[in-house]
C-alpha cells in the first residue's frame, strides 16, 4: 500500500499543484502542521531524492517536484493564521542556507514553524555568501540564525560561519540544520550557543520545552 509521503511526492512529480495542495488540506483537517511538514512533506522530498538516486526520475522531474513542493509551502504560509503584527512575540529569527547550498525546502518549513510561534522571522533563501549574511546578520540582530546544508563537504563553510558567529556581541542561538544534521553526527559543533536541529521534530521540542524564553537570559 501506498504510504501518504508517496502518494505527495508523486503529486509533486506530476507538476500537481492543485492536486498536492487538496491533499495537503485534507491531510490538515486531521493532523497538526507540524505533523504534516516532518512526517508527510519532508519524506516526500526525501522519497523524490531516492526515486533520483536510483535513476528512477531525471533531474527535470527532481527540480520539477521542488518547484511545486515550494509553490504548496508558499500557498500555505498566505493562506495560514498566523498571528498579527500586534501579538507577535519580540523574538527575531534569521535563517539561510551556507554559502552554494541550495537545498531550501526545509528552510521553508522551518522559518513558517517560527512564524507559527510568534517570532518575527527573515527568510533569506539558499546559498547565500557568507559576508552578505554577516551584513543582514548584524542589521537585524536576531535571536536565533538558522542556517542549513544537506551535504557533508559544507562542513568547512559551517566552521567558518560558526567561527564568525562567535564574534557577535549579543551571543544569539545558532542551530544547525539539513539534512546534513539529521544524517551525520555534528555533535563536536554543539555548545551553549549552537544547537544541532536533526528535524523538525527537535524544533517543535525546543518550543515546548520553552527553551526560547530563555534567549534574554543568554543575550
Amino acid at each position: 500500500m501506498e504510504m501518504q509521503h508517496e502518494q505527495l511526492a508523486h503529486y509533486f512529480l506530476q507538476g500537481d499543484d492543485q492536486g498536492a495542495i487538496e491533499f495537503i488540506k485534507t491531510m490538515l483537517e486531521t493532523y497538526p502542521r507540524a505533523y504534516l511538514y516532518g512526517d508527510i512533506i519532508t519524506p516526500a522530498m526525501y522519497y523524490v531524492g531516492e526515486l533520483w538516486e536510483r535513476n528512477e526520475i531525471s533531474v527535470a522531474d527532481e527540480h520539477l517536484a521542488t518547484t511545486i513542493c515550494d509553490f504548496v509551502l508558499s500557498k500555505l504560509d498566505a493562506e495560514s493564521g498566523h498571528v498579527s503584527r500586534k501579538q507577535q512575540k519580540n523574538f527575531k529569527a534569521m535563517l539561510f542556507g551556507v554559502e552554494e547550498e541550495q537545498h531550501y525546502i526545509g528552510l521553508k518549513m522551518v522559518a513558517d514553524t517560527f512564524k507559527e510561534h510568534g517570532w518575527r522571522v527573515r527568510y533569506l533563501g539558499p546559498a547565500l555568501p557568507m559576508e552578505h549574511s554577516f551584513t543582514q546578520i548584524e542589521k537585524y540582530r536576531p535571536d536565533v540564525i538558522g542556517i542549513s546544508a544537506a551535504l557533508p563537504y559544507r562542513l568547512k563553510t559551517i566552521k567558518m560561519v560558526l567561527e564568525r558567529f562567535a564574534e557577535l556581541d549579543w551571543n544569539p542561538l545558532i542551530m544547525i540544520g539539513g539534512r546534513l544534521a539529521k544524517e551525520y553526527d555534528l555533535k563536536e559543533f554543539e555548545s551553549d550557543q549552537v544547537m544541532v536541529v536533526k528535524d523538525l521534530g527537535d524544533l517543535k521540542r525546543w518550543f515546548n520545552e520553552g527553551r526560547e524564553e530563555t534567549i534574554n537570559e543568554t543575550s
